[in-house]
């Protein structure tokens, strides 16, 4: 996965996430504003609906008021002239404006009513009469009729009052199942003689139970025949109790829908927390935005309740539209920056595409292949940068390829040499041993001069020193084969440490050992890496003139042993380190060393796969270092 697709990724990821948040936000706070916005109306619209529905109030109180001016109608009832009275009330306004209308005496009974022949009925208990007897002012308001009223001022009343209930899920259940209550909107207004006397009281109403021109006239008021579809979005309800008594809200086959009940969580809110509830609603057969309030009786008891509903289609349908316009804008803004953006990946990355195609050349082999481009800023700082890597590369290439021909060349030389060495080891090892075999016989004799017998010490010493180099020759040369097994290290240490000890040039060192435990076993030579020890240690004690300290320790790295060999002894000049393993160097006095050491102890370890590495002070002292490949688990 290149860097290009991963950035162009990560950029699409947060344009996308954030213009996804960006929209989701924006939606929630559109749809709660929209929300706020409607049931803001809505609520203005139910607060037009109430000043409606106290007009109709207004309008009974004022003929009842404009009838009650008439001085005949208090003399009429001050002598009890039916006739009179009867002729007065025929023009209050029944059933034009008002469904009933009645006159009362000054202790509250009937004197007589319009459309009904009862009368003598104690209506001193009915709360706006109450009211008039007490203050002997005018009053209205909404109450109750019970049947028997509705009955006393008219059978088509009763009738008209009589709504089934139909019930439903979402109410509360009700054991009836016909309302036969009345809710009316009343009035009532005293007759007062000239001395301001009470003589009569005259009261008026509409019964609200059906009465359907109420709702529609404060429908057409408030909503002035607003429509979405062909279908008019305002609808106003009066409840009795939760009971829809009157309405303008149909079902499905076009009748008006009474008789159905507020739901439960309404109910609550309204008839027994008396509190304004306004939220969207499934009413009858559509979703409406709602509003409901009570309505109480002059003495503040929650009679029922005043529905207006706004229809929601039509504004979620708005809100539908500004979502849809609003996602559009994002989308198109999405788009274009991700195309900026793409715009932007191609112009920013493409001197990373030119660094992986010389990347991908130099790989190839062509050392000379370079960026070329220095765009500015960082860019072209990493361009420069790695043009001049890549110089370098090849700069070190071109060194390293001198170097490798060098050794190869050393290496050939080495070889030849070794060749050579073991043909001249061989050629000459078997007369050095004629000749040491008859100088030693030769000492042997009696009559020998001193002169004599001191120059023979000095052939048989020298024949010695000979076959000590034809020996080292041959060792140099890989003559003699190697047996591997499975070794400690720490035993091969341990045997090496008491060799070394027995030995007279070790009586003035101190020999110490550090072995770690439990190390894991090497494939090896058992001679062959107990002579690469002595060897060290002997060069070791020769460093060390006046005696010293010579630890042998052992530990392991990862997946391999070392062993060091360390001393306090001259140590070896900076100059000479880098040389004290090629054949036949050495640094000791003529007669003292060969110089094939070092150089058969470091053949001898990387033929086990090993190095063998030095690090020395002047003065200090010095430590070879010895790792050693692991046995594998499980080899023998």
């Amino acid at each position: 996965m290149s860097i290009r697709f991963r950035l162009t990724i990560a950029a699409i990821a947060v344009i996308l996430v954030a213009n996804s948040l960006l929209s989701f936000s924006a939606l929630q706070y559109l749809g709660r504003v929209w929300m706020g916005e409607v049931q803001t109306r809505v609520r203005r619209n139910l607060s037009s609906a109430r000043a409606a529905y106290e007009n109709q109030l207004n309008v009974i109180a004022a003929f009842l008021l404009a009838t009650s001016r008439d001085r005949t109608l208090a003399d009429a009832a001050e002598e009890n002239d039916r006739a009179t009275l009867d002729s007065i009330l025929q023009g209050v306004g029944v059933p034009e404006t008002m469904d009933f209308a009645g006159l009362l005496d000054a202790s509250g009974r009937v004197i007589c009513r319009v459309g009904s022949r009862q009368s003598g009925e104690d209506l001193s208990a009915d709360p706006l009469v109450a009211q008039v007897l007490r203050e002997h002012r005018p009053a209205q308001g909404t109450i109750v009729f019970s049947r028997e009223r509705l009955l006393a001022e008219g059978p088509e009343l009763a009738r008209r009052a009589s709504v089934p209930v139909i019930p439903t899920a979402a109410a509360r259940p009700t054991a009836k199942s016909v309302c036969t209550d009345g809710m009316v909107t009343a009035a009532t207004v005293p007759v007062l003689d000239a001395r301001g006397n009470l003589k009569a009281i005259l009261y008026g109403g509409n019964l609200l139970n059906q009465r359907y021109e109420i709702v529609d006239t404060i429908k057409q008021q408030v909503f002035r025949g607003e429509v979405y579809k062909e279908k008019e979005i305002g609808t106003v309800t009066i409840f009795l109790g939760d009971l829809r008594i009157s309405t303008n809200v149909t079902n499905e086959d076009g009748s008006r829908a009474v008789g159905t009940q507020l739901s439960t969580s309404v109910s609550d809110a309204v008839l027994l927390r008396g509190e304004t509830w306004a939220a969207p609603a499934f009413v009858v057969n559509d979703w409406y935005i709602t509003a409901y309030e009570p309505i109480r009786d002059p003495a503040g008891r929650m009679i029922g309740v005043l529905y207006v509903g706004l229809l929601q289609a039509p504004f979620a349908h708005q809100l539908h539209v500004i979502s849809i316009v609003f996602l559009g804008i994002v989308g198109a803004a999405t788009v274009a920056s991700l195309m900026l953006l793409l715009f932007i990946h191609a112009l920013v990355l493409r001197p990373i595409r030119s660094v992986v195609e010389m990347a991908q050349k130099v790989i190839g082999g062509d050392l000379t292949a370079r960026v070329g481009v220095r765009p500015p800023g960082e860019m072209g700082v990493l361009c420069r940068a790695v043009d001049s890597m890549a110089q370098a590369v090849a700069e070190r290439e071109e060194l390293l390829t001198q170097a490798a021909n060098q050794q190869i060349r050393r290496s050939e030389q080495l070889a030849s040499v070794g060749r050579l060495a073991a043909g001249v080891a061989h050629e000459i090892n078997n007369p050095l041993t004629g000749v040491l075999a008859f100088a030693d016989l030769m000492r042997e004799k009696e009559n020998m001069d001193p002169q004599d017998r001191e120059d023979l010490e000095v052939i048989i010493r020298e024949t010695k020193r000979a076959r000590e180099i034809v020996r080292g020759l041959l060792e140099y040369a890989r003559e003699t084969p190697s047996v591997k097994t499975s070794l400690n290290v720490n035993e091969v240490v341990r045997q090496t440490m008491q060799l070394l000890g027995k030995r007279e040039a070790f009586q003035n060192v101190n020999l110490v050992e550090a072995l770690a435990e439990d190390l894991p076993t090497v494939n090896g030579d058992r001679n062959q890496l107990q002579q690469v020890l002595v060897n060290l240690s002997l060069n070791a004690c020769e460093a060390m003139h006046s005696g010293g300290t010579l630890m042998i320790g052992t530990s392991r790295a990862d997946n391999k042993v070392v062993i060091e060999v360390t001393d306090t002894g001259c140590g070896i000049r900076p100059q000479d380190l880098e040389r004290i393993f090629e054949p036949f160097f050495t640094t000791k006095p003529v007669g003292k060393g060969t110089g094939l050491g070092l150089s058969v102890s470091s053949g001898i370890i990387q033929q086990h796969g090993g190095t063998l590495e030095v690090e020395s002070v002047p003065g200090k002292g010095t430590t070879f270092t010895i790792h050693l490949p692991a046995a594998a688990a499980g080899a023998a």
